[in-house]
């Protein structure tokens, strides 16, 4: 889950700047906000124009190390992953299990992954 951002691609070097405004803050405080990104993820749920994105996007950011990525979605990423982690493990277990049935990007971010675990 390296680059849970809210993005779009397009054949363009980078993803649409377009979501980059979201308060990504916003979503992680609220557990009914958090619920619905993360049930459009795994296919549980419907999906908002932006959460569609993201699932479009995502497995394009994983494969890529989020190369495409703008610095805001590299940033929030970075946020999504550290809050997932810290505090709500059961939530980043089932998006790995969905997006990385294989342990494929948990090994290759462990790194990055074990940096953030213990800081909110």
């Amino acid at each position: 889950m390296a680059c849970v951002a809210v993005t779009w691609a397009h054949p363009e070097s980078t993803y649409t700047d377009k979501w980059d405004n979201i308060n990504v803050d916003e979503i992680l405080e609220s557990n009914r906000l958090l619920k619905g990104y993360v049930d459009c993820l795994l296919g549980k749920g419907r999906c908002t124009p932006d959460g569609k994105a993201l699932k479009e996007t995502l497995p394009d950011a994983l494969e890529h190390e989020c190369v495409k990525c703008t610095g805001k979605q590299k940033s929030g990423a970075d946020k999504v992953i550290r809050h997932l982690v810290n505090k709500r493990p059961d939530l980043w277990k089932e998006l790995a299990v969905k997006y990385d049935p294989d342990n494929i990007y948990q090994a290759r971010y462990k790194d990055k992954i074990d940096a953030v675990k213990g800081s909110a």
